[in-house]
């Protein structure tokens, strides 16, 4: 259950909830790390017309997505650039598109990998509700790039500009029949069809977002759709992502433990009949039995909803967390379950990894957040500091420690995350100055060692073994390096950029923090041109 002491109080849900609500303690405009101090710099939202009952059906998640300098001529739906836009890039879209319907929500996705679709133009199921993608009117003042936050609150998706002080979103887009649950974007997608949509009907879009943007319309254009009404799946999708590297291949995660392969590019597909799940409680893999069937294959994870995925950088693994308490983490070219760890108590709700795919979040019902190292196929530290469900994580990719001379030798990472307590923690993860215990020998006490043991877990631990949960004596414990209530309402993620931290309440609110003024790029509008890569671990996400 959520924490009712820790200033969850229903009331207004505007970000001016603190002053209308006498019993909610003020939130403060800013908090300080050992960096230096992190402002607020502006808040976005959905508009004020959206009834409170829907957004109780979903729990808003947000998307960064960089959109790339206008395409060629020759390619006027790909997005061939292969340098993506750094997040400082001012955009327009903000005055020129105008009339846009206000959104404040972040809406996180379980690992968005940087795969590189190449996609035919086949449109499957081209046409979305009523939209009608070549009678529709264009917004010509449309300026083609720039940085874009996607979420979802309702029935509705939101596109805000990230680099513009309006609350107000850009574009909204309303969806018929179901409500949006999950999105994932790709920068490098040929045929330009780079955002995904999983809706809690089970079914799965692709559409492009510079269409979406360019169109003054409130439906979906020129969409892909794939497991139309629920043909394959019916249940929820929980989470979804691109595949790394995968040209145009991408995953779906349902809510009945099942997750689907999925080709963008198969000309004709048609939609896939798989072969009865022998064994409900293990990890099985089936292909479709045609060779012109989409989604390609299904994996069977476990009973129970998975509520996150996210691949690893490179795209070698891919990690998903649910319902029955378990974070696995699967070779997927191999399609094998490499390892996983079961939570202290509850469920798991998100995940992330580091960069370098040394380390994954994990957080969920247990308060919790939970670090497992590659290296060492364990749990390596729990971090305490909530007071209730973890419900997002992420890396900071864009920190470096302020005394690092960068020597490499002693890595630290910055990590966050956010709760159903409304707050929001950042974390410091050193692993020279953390103690990990060894393997317990039986009936012994558990020797202490610092450093890699790889050698001797391989040992203990054979490949495709789901660990129980570790004792909490031999888990070394991590205290935040900062607590800070941002929100009045729950939260459900947060996203890291160079200039700023973004945090996102489950009604659908958000807020944008700008750095401390110590780094280089603190400012939200500056723009540093080393930039060559979006933070991968922004897009990350969980929801309950």
């Amino acid at each position: 259950m959520m924490n009712t002491s820790n200033g969850m109080i229903s009331g207004p849900s505007s970000s001016s909830a603190s002053a209308a609500n006498p019993q909610s303690p003020g939130i403060k405009t800013y908090f300080k790390t050992p960096e230096g101090k992190y402002k607020l710099h502006y808040e976005k939202t959905h508009p004020s017309g959206l009834l409170h009952y829907t957004h109780g059906k979903t729990v808003t998640q947000v998307t960064l997505a960089h959109l790339k300098d206008k395409p060629a001529p020759s390619t006027p739906t790909g997005t061939s650039s292969s340098s993506t836009a750094s997040s400082g890039f001012r955009s327009a879209t903000a005055r020129l598109l105008g009339g846009g319907n206000g959104n404040r929500a972040l809406s996180f996705v379980g690992g968005n990998g940087g795969a590189k679709n190449v996609g035919a133009s086949s449109r499957i199921g081209a046409s979305f509700a009523a939209s009608s993608s070549n009678t529709s009117a264009t917004n010509t003042n449309f300026d083609g790039k720039g940085t874009y936050l996607v979420f979802n609150v309702g029935d509705a998706i939101f596109i805000s500009d990230l680099n513009s002080q309006d609350k107000d979103p850009v574009k909204s887009i309303h969806i018929s029949n179901s409500n949006p649950m999950c999105h994932a974007f790709h920068p490098d997608a040929k045929d330009g069809h780079d955002l995904l949509i999983g809706l809690n009907s089970g079914d799965v879009y692709t559409v492009s977002l510079r269409q979406q943007l360019q169109d003054v319309g409130k439906k979906l254009v020129s969409a892909q759709h794939y497991n139309k009404d629920g043909s394959v799946n019916n249940s929820r999708c929980t989470s979804i992502a691109w595949v790394p590297g995968g040209d145009g291949s991408f995953v779906a995660a349902h809510a009945d433990g099942n997750l689907y392969v999925y080709e963008k590019n198969k000309e004709g597909a048609t939609d896939s009949s798989f072969s009865a799940i022998r064994d409900p409680t293990q990890f099985s893999v089936d292909k479709a039995k045609y060779s012109k069937s989409n989604p390609v294959a299904r994996w069977h994870i476990g009973q129970g909803a998975i509520n996150s995925i996210a691949f690893s950088n490179d795209g070698a693994y891919l990690a998903t967390v649910g319902r029955d308490g378990y974070l696995r983490i699967f070779d997927f070219s191999t399609q094998k379950l490499v390892c996983g760890v079961k939570s202290y108590y509850g469920a798991l709700l998100c995940c992330a990894w580091s960069m370098d795919g040394k380390y994954l979040l994990t957080g969920g019902e247990d308060d919790l957040v939970q670090v497992w190292s590659m290296e060492d196929r364990k749990v390596v530290a729990w971090g305490e500091g909530h007071n209730s469900w973890v419900s997002g994580v992420a890396f900071d990719s864009y920190w470096s420690s302020p005394n690092s001379e960068g020597s490499g030798e002693n890595v630290m990472y910055r990590f966050g995350s956010v709760g159903q307590d409304t707050q929001l923690l950042l974390w410091d993860l050193e692993m020279d100055e953390i103690v990990v215990p060894l393997r317990r020998p039986p009936g012994g006490s558990p020797t202490y060692s610092t450093g890699s043991q790889s050698a001797h877990w391989d040992n203990i631990v054979p490949m495709g073994t789901l660990q129980p949960a570790p004792c909490m004596r031999d888990v070394p414990k991590l205290s935040p390096v900062v607590a800070h209530r941002v929100h009045t309402e729950p939260l459900s993620g947060l996203i890291f950029t160079q200039e700023s931290l973004i945090t996102a309440c489950r009604e659908g609110h958000l807020k944008i923090w700008t750095r401390p003024d110590t780094q280089p790029s603190s400012s939200s509008e500056a723009t540093n041109p080393t930039t060559s890569k979006p933070s991968l671990t922004s897009k990350v996400g969980g929801s309950s």
